[in-house]
C-alpha cells in the first residue's frame, strides 16, 4: 500500500484541507425503506440492515468504526417524498459494528415502521 501525504486537495478551482476531507466526510450513510421486507435504497459502508420490529432497525457497518466515539444524524418520514412530519428517531445500542435507530410518532410515543429512514455517520 502506498501512502500520499499532502496538505491541501483540489479541483484547480476549490480546495479543501485533508483533515478537513477525511474528518467532515461521512464514514457511513443509508436511505431504506423501513416497512414491510426492509431494504436499502442506497448506501455507503454499510451491509445491511436488521428489522427488529416495529421502528426499530439496526443499521450494520461495512468496515467497522474505530470506536464508538462517532455521532449519527437520522430522519425518517411516513412518505418517502412528503416532509417528516412528526416523526423522531431515537439512535441507541451504539458499537462499532452497527447501531440502532428506533423511529416513533412525536405526539403518541407509538413505534412507527415508515417509508423513508435516512442515517449518515460522522467520525
Amino acid at each position: 500500500m502506498s501512502t500520499l501525504n499532502t496538505v491541501n486537495i483540489t479541483n484547480g478551482t476549490d480546495s479543501i484541507t485533508v483533515e478537513g476531507a477525511v474528518k467532515g466526510s461521512a464514514k457511513a450513510w443509508v436511505n431504506f425503506n423501513g416497512t414491510g421486507t426492509v431494504a436499502i435504497r442506497a448506501s455507503y459502508n454499510v451491509s445491511s440492515i436488521t428489522d427488529n420490529g416495529v421502528g426499530n432497525y439496526t443499521v450494520n457497518f461495512t468496515t467497522a468504526m474505530a470506536d464508538t466515539n462517532y455521532a449519527v444524524v437520522s430522519t425518517a418520514g411516513r412518505t418517502y417524498t412528503s416532509s417528516n412530519s412528526g416523526r423522531a428517531c431515537d439512535i441507541n445500542r451504539v458499537n462499532t459494528s452497527n447501531f440502532s435507530i428506533t423511529v416513533f410518532e412525536a405526539a403518541t410515543y407509538a413505534l412507527d415502521d415508515v417509508v423513508g429512514v435516512l442515517a449518515s455517520v460522522f467520525r
